[in-house]
């Protein structure tokens, strides 16, 4: 007999870990484009291509968190018969093209500043070094309004891996300026935005790896099915499970179901529930997962399982 039990079967608007922190990420998408209107009039007046590829860098990263916010708004509106999860999975594909975006960018950059490198024009080093700190102040803010969420949501996470890698570039930039102002060295800026190209790419990997690995219905990196078997067997009038599936919908959400044999005994009203309270309680308990559902089959019908699993 199959049976779902949980502490939550729906999934409400906001339930996705995005959903949560989408105030964060507005403030995040706000800041970084008033700092892009400013690297760019700083990169035109002092003819740095670093302070270009920065700005081109954190345009990139506004359009991946709009991108994020822009699936996380579709992600809340309710499932239907149609789609019985909803469309929160819009949200791996929005951190999908935000991973996709970064490639692109990087690669760009990286051309560019191959393109350039015999044939660096005159730089102003003083608007290049104050547009540069302005960014990385605004970068440092970023962080702080994203702290917290990064660890909860594969869309805050690459919106906190972003900000940190202009963080990085706009250290990248400052060195660079004052390289140049220092030692006249002005390959120094194109080095810099070969610097930022290559800090962009590992990022871009990794939250593409993640987004794969949701797509795919991997379990969570978290969980250990193993462990999950063990608590599961150990709940009392339980005698075998299998068929155990667990995987991610969206950032926060993971979902659960297997096939529990219990003792026929237990197969009574009060007995299903309080087998079904126990297996609920182990898993919201043990690996946060409270969207659970488990199909309750007698011991003296697993001969029947096995030749149809097999």
């Amino acid at each position: 007999m199959g049976r779902e039990h949980g502490h939550s079967h729906g999934l409400p608007a906001g339930a996705s870990a995005t959903g949560r922190h989408r105030r964060k990420l507005i403030w995040v998408v706000g800041i970084t484009l008033a700092v892009v209107v400013i690297q760019v009039a700083g990169a035109f007046l002092s003819g740095s291509l670093a302070l270009l590829a920065d700005a081109g860098h954190m345009l990139s990263d506004a359009a991946g968190v709009s991108i994020a916010l822009l699936a996380a708004w579709i992600g809340t509106r309710p499932a239907s018969a149609r789609r019985t999860y909803g469309y929160q999975r819009a949200e791996m594909l929005a951190a999908l093209a935000n991973a996709v975006l970064l490639v692109v960018i990087s690669v760009v950059i990286f051309l560019e500043a191959l393109r350039r490198f015999d044939a660096i024009p005159e730089i102003q080093t003083g608007t290049m070094l104050l547009t540069a700190v302005l960014g990385a102040a605004a970068n440092l803010v970023c962080l702080l309004v994203l702290h917290g969420g990064h660890t909860e949501s594969l869309n805050v996470r690459g919106a906190y891996l972003e900000v940190l890698g202009d963080l990085l570039g706009s250290l990248a930039v400052i060195a660079a300026a004052v390289v140049i102002a220092l030692t006249g060295f002005r390959q120094a800026d194109a080095i810099a935005s070969i610097l930022i190209a290559l800090m962009i790419l590992p990022r871009a990997w990794s939250l593409l790896r993640d987004v794969v690995n949701v797509l795919l219905e991997a379990s969570p990196k978290d969980v250990d099915v193993d462990s999950v078997r063990e608590h599961i067997l150990a709940a009392e009038g339980v005698v075998d499970v299998h068929d155990i599936h667990i995987w991610t919908i969206t950032s926060g959400v993971p979902v659960f179901s297997a096939h529990v044999v219990v003792r026929d005994e237990v197969l009574s009203a009060d007995g299903l529930d309080l087998v079904l309270d126990r297996l609920s309680d182990c898993l919201g308990d043990h690996f946060d997962t409270e969207h659970c559902t488990f199909q309750l089959e007698p011991a003296s019908h697993a001969v029947h399982e096995v030749r149809h699993h097999d």
